[in-house]
């Protein structure tokens, strides 16, 4: 931000020197020209009335002398002919005396009594030059006439040193208003990257320190103010929310556990027909107990903001594979990992191996004796070309119809058929966690007829062969097994 008002506040005073110091420029060299070429119109008229005495009384010596005190003056090449065209004196010497210009145009212009002036390339002063002829006529006669050659060098190095001095004014007006622009842009933009830097850890989760209300410009100011009252109102209900669920999950842990045993112990004193009663309000007590877990799961996932990291997939599905395969076998069931190797992903630490945990645990719950659960990882590509990494978990269970689906990342929700003590938690959480990672999770329909869990992550695009291994694993947190 501050590059850009330093460029907008240069811009613009480059807009207005340029619109000012160009017309200037011109103008002056412009007028440079008109003064010019009449100052020495007027210089060669006032040389050729100084010969015309000469000229009439024939003086040669007096003539070269007028002439030659003109030239040293003027540094210019002066030609004079007689009232017939014939060359009388040339102060460079470049023609012989007597020579017949008479049928140049100037020249010819000059004994009719007109006035020429012209620019262009002289070959005797080597350069551009301003060429005047006049006339001296007195009473209607001429009797001489006048070629001055003005070199034009002089007035261009003071037209350009004016452009130079016009060029080192403008720099100087630029290279003030950008320190004065630095310092003002500085200074507003200071409390803009300190707003900017309160929001980015507040959206982290925690603010370390307020923003100043002391620096900037007032509307600034109030902003930062606003945010800072904000900011501390949002740290306390999140500190608040964190130690409510901190607590809770303490709290409730143990008047369930002791209710639990309170009910087995019932048992002993229970009419055999109670027995069953008995079990299902343990079984519903045990339920609570793991909807209570879930809900302070998914608090916890809503109250952090963890920063998502490379992640193996491969080794992941691998090790999760291989920690089921035990408790698979116990139901008859087996589990396979197979697909593409798909190398690194971005998810939170531990986020995949909760996601695949609460995927294989509702598979397995809906999973016939002798099937398989099938990981497999494909490589695709989404609807704007990016490429996506798919984790699909396939059973071989009942499946789900379109409309249980769209409806399964609801809480609490269970399907109506539904035979499991499940609690309806387990597919939000996996949502919550796969879309922390900056990926989604979807429900289609497998091959064979079982439900097909698709999680859609994003690959690393740039890392080394084996980027995510030899990571320090994250624990385990306990929503693995939530359903």
């Amino acid at each position: 931000m501050t590059r850009r008002l330093l460029l907008s506040y240069l811009s613009l005073t480059l807009l207005v020197l340029l619109a000012l110091e160009v017309p200037l420029g011109y103008f002056y060299a412009r007028s440079q020209g008109f003064h010019f070429t009449g100052d020495q119109r007027h210089a060669a008229e006032i040389l050729a009335g100084a010969l015309e005495e000469r000229v009439e009384r024939g003086d040669t010596a007096g003539l070269r002398r007028a002439v030659g005190d003109f030239t040293e003056e003027t540094a210019s090449h002066v030609l004079v002919v007689d009232s017939a065209g014939r060359l009388l004196h040339d102060t460079r010497g470049t023609l012989p005396t007597g020579t017949d210009l008479s049928r140049e145009p100037d020249i010819a212009g000059a004994l009719r009594g007109r006035h020429t002036s012209r620019t262009g390339h002289s070959p005797v002063l080597s350069g551009e030059a301003l060429t005047v002829t006049v006339p001296n006529s007195f009473g209607g006669t001429v009797r001489c006439a006048v070629r001055v050659s003005y070199p034009l060098a002089p007035m261009a190095s003071r037209i350009h040193g004016t452009w130079t001095t016009l060029a080192l004014i403008g720099l100087g007006v630029l290279v003030a208003v950008a320190a004065i622009a630095l310092a003002l842009a500085r200074w507003v933009t200071r409390p803009v990257r300190d707003l900017e830097r309160a929001t980015a850890e507040l959206a982290d989760g925690g603010l370390t320190e307020l923003p100043t209300t002391a620096k900037g410009p007032p509307e600034l100011r109030r902003l930062a103010s606003t945010l800072s009252r904000t900011a501390t109102r949002l740290q306390h209900l999140l500190h608040a929310q964190r130690a409510f669920a901190s607590e809770a999950s303490h709290q409730l842990k143990t008047p369930l556990t002791a209710l639990r045993l309170r009910l087995e112990n019932f048992e002993p004193y229970l009419d055999p027909r109670a027995h069953d009663s008995l079990d299902e309000a343990v079984k519903e007590v045990e339920r609570l107990g793991r909807m209570v877990h879930g809900l302070l799961a998914l608090a916890r996932l809503e109250n952090s903001a963890s920063t998502p990291e490379a992640t193996d997939l491969d080794t992941v599905v691998a090790d999760r594979a291989a920690t089921w395969v035990a408790f698979a076998a116990e139901h008859h069931v087996g589990i396979a990992a197979t697909g593409e190797q798909a190398g690194a992903v971005w998810a939170i630490p531990g986020a995949l191996e909760q996601i695949i945990d609460n995927l294989l645990s509702n598979a397995l719950r809906v999973s016939p004796p002798g099937s398989t659960i099938t990981l497999a990882r494909t490589v695709t590509r989404d609807g704007s070309g990016r490429p996506v990494v798919e984790l699909h978990v396939m059973d071989q269970g009942p499946g789900m119809t379109e409309a249980e689906r769209a409806r399964a990342f609801d809480r609490f929700w269970r399907a109506a058929d539904s035979h499991h003590d499940g609690t309806g938690l387990g597919l939000p959480i996996v949502q919550q966690l796969t879309r922390a990672g900056g990926g989604d999770v979807v429900l289609g329909t497998a091959p064979g007829g079982g439900l097909d869990a698709v999680v859609r992550l994003r690959p690393v695009r740039e890392h080394r062969t084996g980027a995510g291994r030899g990571q320090r694993p994250a624990a385990r947190k306990a929503t693995a097994g939530v359903s």
